[in-house]
């Protein structure tokens, strides 16, 4: 099915092109959420007029994208959330607050709307994140979700680690008192066990 995309579409394509989809992901994905409509004839030629307006437009803007591209594309962002078992999310990660963390972290303004994410971010994680800042310009942002409560538990048992590591002359002892003395079996257990085989 040939429909016109109102909004950029990560791995489908941008605002204001013709692209074939399948029919149940127009029907049931595209449509509903107000990205796309049908490619008819009539809507065709409202397309062209549209596109002779915007050229003008996208020539002045596409210089603009073009720094903010080069400021933030490649960087990453901390996200710090609260995380049950599992490495589950309590809540959900939006194009709003990666926008957000872009702006406090790396001090670039973006829109929610420019930020390619379908679906929100429900676990934690290290996710590549598609921003499209203008028909012709695109970057990529790293977004690191994190537990800062799960870090600090984490970084705490490895210094406990660390600090139980022997060190020194005393090692060889440490290496023996650390092995647990082994365990003799009862003489029918180890009977058993030789007549099974």
């Amino acid at each position: 099915m040939r429909v016109i995309l109102k909004q950029s579409v990560p791995k489908v394509g941008k605002e204001g092109q013709v692209v074939r989809v399948k029919a149940g992901f127009a029907r049931n994905f595209l449509f509903p959420r107000g990205m796309a409509i049908v490619a008819d004839k009539a809507q065709m030629k409202v397309l062209e007029a549209r596109n002779k307006r915007l050229e003008a437009q996208l020539a002045a803007t596409q210089s603009s994208a073009q720094e903010v591209a080069e400021k933030i594309d490649g960087k990453r962002v901390r996200l710090e959330v609260k995380a049950g078992t599992g490495q589950r999310l309590f809540g959900a990660v939006t194009s709003q607050d990666i926008a957000d963390a872009v702006k406090d972290q790396l001090g670039v303004e973006l829109d929610r709307k420019v930020v390619g994410l379908l679906q929100p971010i429900k676990q934690l994680g290290h996710f590549s994140i598609d921003v499209d800042l203008h028909r012709h310009v695109d970057c990529r942002v790293y977004v690191d979700v994190v537990d800062p409560e799960a870090e600090e538990e984490a970084r705490k048992a490895a210094e406990l680690k660390a600090a139980e590591a022997p060190t020194g002359k005393h090692e060889g002892k440490a290496k023996e008192a650390a092995e647990p003395a082994p365990v003799e079996e009862p003489a029918s257990v180890i009977e058993e066990t030789v007549t099974a085989e």
